[in-house]
C-alpha cells in the first residue's frame, strides 16, 4: 500500500510523520497548535506538507480527540477544540490533495499498539490510555470496533459512581474522574493535606504545600517510598483495575494494553492494577484471565496507528 502520513494533534503541537507498512516512522514534521478551529485545519495541512517532502504518499490518517463518525470523515464533537460537525476529512483533502481518514485519537493509539506494540500476537485486545483523562479502543477479531455511529470505546465516561464527582463532560461519576492523571494528583493532594507527616518526601518536591503537588512529584516520591505517593498510586490502580474487570465481562479479551502517560511508570502502576483487576474479576479464581501489559510505543502510538488506519478499507463497506 505504500507510505502514509499519521497526524497527532496535541495541545501544544501538531506532529505529522511518514510511516511505512511495518510501523516505522521515516520522517516527522511539527508545527505549533493554533488556538482557533480553522487555523488548526490549516496547521494540519502544513504539517502534512512538511512531512511528505521527498516521499511518495498514498494517504493521510488524522487522530482527533473527540467523537468521529463511522465514515471517518466528520468530527461530531471535540472537547478541547471548538469542532462541532466539523468536516475534517474534506477540509484537509482540499488542502493536501491526498485521501484522508479521520480517527478518534485513542482508537488510533489502540490500533498502533495492537499492530506494532504491546498487542502483537493478539486477536482480541482492549486498550486503555491513562493520561490526563482516560480513553481507549476495542480490537475484536483483528478489527477496530467503532460502534454503529463511530463513537464506541469512550471508556472514560462510563459512570462508575452514581452521583459521583462532576466530570468535564457534564456527567457525574465517570471512570476518568477516578483513574487518570488528574485523579492521581487529587488523591495525593487530599492525602498530603490530611497526613502531611506521611508526605515529607512528596511535599519537599514542590512548594512545600499540598496545592503545589504535581504529577511528576508523585512519581518521584513513590519511587522513594513516600507513603502518600505510594497510596495515591494504589488508589488510582484500584479504580483502574475494577474498570478493567467490568470490561472483561463485556469483551473477554486476551489482553488489556495500558498506555498513556501513567503507563510510563511501568510496574509502579501496572502491578497494583493487575492485583485490583484480579480482585474484582467475577469468577476470577475459576476462569482464564486476560493479561494486563504495558503499551510499548509511548507517545508515538497515535501517529503510527493513524497512519496505518489510512491503509485500512472503509469500515462501512
Amino acid at each position: 500500500m505504500g507510505l502514509t502520513i499519521g497526524v497527532d494533534i496535541g495541545g501544544t503541537k501538531i506532529a505529522a510523520g511518514v510511516v511505512d507498512e511495518d510501523g516505522n516512522i521515516l520522517s516527522t514534521f511539527k508545527v505549533p497548535t493554533p488556538t482557533t478551529p480553522q487555523a488548526i485545519v490549516d496547521a494540519i495541512a502544513s504539517a502534512v506538507e512538511g512531512a511528505r517532502a521527498g516521499h511518495e504518499i498514498v494517504g493521510v490518517g488524522i487522530g482527533a480527540a473527540g467523537y468521529v463518525n463511522r465514515q471517518r470523515s466528520t468530527v461530531y464533537f471535540a472537547p478541547n477544540i471548538d469542532w462541532r460537525q466539523e468536516p475534517l476529512k474534506s477540509e484537509v483533502e482540499d488542502r493536501v490533495g491526498l485521501p484522508v481518514v479521520v480517527e478518534n485519537d485513542a482508537n488510533a493509539a489502540a490500533w498502533g499498539e495492537y499492530k506494532f506494540g504491546g498487542g502483537k500476537g493478539h486477536r482480541n485486545v482492549i486498550c486503555i490510555t491513562l493520561g490526563t483523562g482516560l480513553g481507549g479502543g476495542i480490537i475484536i477479531g483483528n478489527k477496530l470496533r467503532r460502534g454503529h455511529f463511530g463513537v464506541a470505546a469512550e471508556f472514560g465516561h462510563i459512570r462508575m459512581v452514581p452521583d459521583g464527582l462532576l466530570c468535564g463532560c457534564g456527567s457525574q461519576g465517570c471512570w476518568e474522574q477516578y483513574a487518570s492523571g488528574r485523579a492521581l494528583v487529587r488523591y495525593a493532594k487530599q492525602r498530603a493535606n490530611a497526613t502531611p507527616e506521611n508526605a515529607t518526601v512528596l511535599l519537599s518536591m514542590g512548594d512545600g504545600t499540598p496545592d503545589g503537588i504535581e504529577g511528576k512529584h508523585i512519581s518521584m516520591a513513590a519511587r522513594q517510598g513516600d507513603p502518600v505517593a505510594v497510596d495515591s498510586y494504589r488508589e488510582l490502580a484500584r479504580w483502574a483495575g475494577a474498570g478493567l474487570a467490568d470490561l472483561a465481562s463485556l469483551f473477554d479479551p486476551s489482553a488489556f494494553i495500558v498506555g498513556g502517560g501513567l503507563s510510563d511508570e511501568g510496574e509502579l502502576v501496572l502491578d497494583p492494577i493487575r492485583k485490583s483487576f484480579k480482585r474484582w474479576l467475577v469468577g476470577g479464581n475459576w476462569r482464564p484471565q486476560a493479561e494486563v501489559i504495558a503499551a510499548q510505543l509511548g507517545n508515538k502510538a497515535g501517529l503510527v496507528g493513524a497512519a496505518d488506519l489510512a491503509r485500512e478499507p472503509d469500515p462501512i463497506m
